[in-house]
């Protein structure tokens, strides 16, 4: 069973948030605080946070960027009813993996925390396994067959980004924040050229499809 911190201050948030978790298989550990969250973390193990920004003694934001420093791969969700873009912007500079707003939908939430777990379980060992396809993140390649391709960096971390969030559609200023960079001065015609290379390269698999949403980005269908 995996378990999720809870660092949240609001009582009864706390508690729907954690009765959603116990109700859907989670082991949910509760935090008043960041700092009570810290010394939690210290002492047991605990597979995600799901974090508040607006907390007394240690925020979110300081939170986040304190786990993060320690826990390169620990896997983080900010809830939060602060809902402007540059508050979003702030939770990712920080380090989280994802940001909800409140109030949130519970199918939601558990549908992203299932998604952050195998996330972080793909991070830590480093490989995808989609049907027949392997990718290996440390030679940035693609394995099928026997035949093993190695992609351009650019062209793998597309690849690995959309194919760890199967039916996901992601924007094609999010991909290029995440694999860019924040700073970037490349314009986001890049990451339709890289998504053309991919389909020129992958087009014949039968696994899965890298399919254009019109007006909103682009998502992997898999089928393996």
């Amino acid at each position: 069973m995996f378990r999720i911190l809870v660092a949240e201050d609001n009582p009864s948030t706390q508690e729907l948030i954690c009765e959603i978790l116990k109700n859907n298989g989670f082991d949910p550990l509760p935090a008043k605080d960041g700092e009570e969250a810290l010394e939690l973390m210290e002492k047991l193990h605990v597979d995600l946070l799901i974090v508040d920004v607006m907390m007394p003694n240690v925020d979110g934001y300081e939170l986040t960027s304190q786990i993060r420093d320690s826990w390169e791969d620990f896997p983080i969700l900010m809830l939060s009813a602060k809902h402007e873009p540059e508050d979003k912007r702030s939770g990712f500079l920080a380090g989280t993996d994802d940001y909800m707003t409140k109030p949130f939908d519970e199918g939601e939430l558990v549908l992203r925390i299932r998604a952050l777990l195998r996330r972080a379980k793909i991070a830590r060992e480093r490989e995808l396994q989609v049907g027949e396809v392997l990718l290996n993140y440390d030679a940035l390649s693609v394995t099928r067959d026997g035949q093993s391709v190695a992609l351009p960096p650019k062209e793998f971390y597309l690849l690995f980004k959309l194919l760890s969030y199967p039916g996901v559609i992601f924007t094609r200023l999010q991909l290029m924040d995440e694999i860019w960079g924040l700073e970037t001065e490349t314009d986001d015609r890049s990451v339709n050229v890289h998504i053309c290379h991919l389909r020129e390269r992958f087009g014949d698999y039968p696994e899965f499809d890298i399919c254009t949403v019109r007006g909103l980005g682009y998502k992997a269908e898999v089928h393996a």
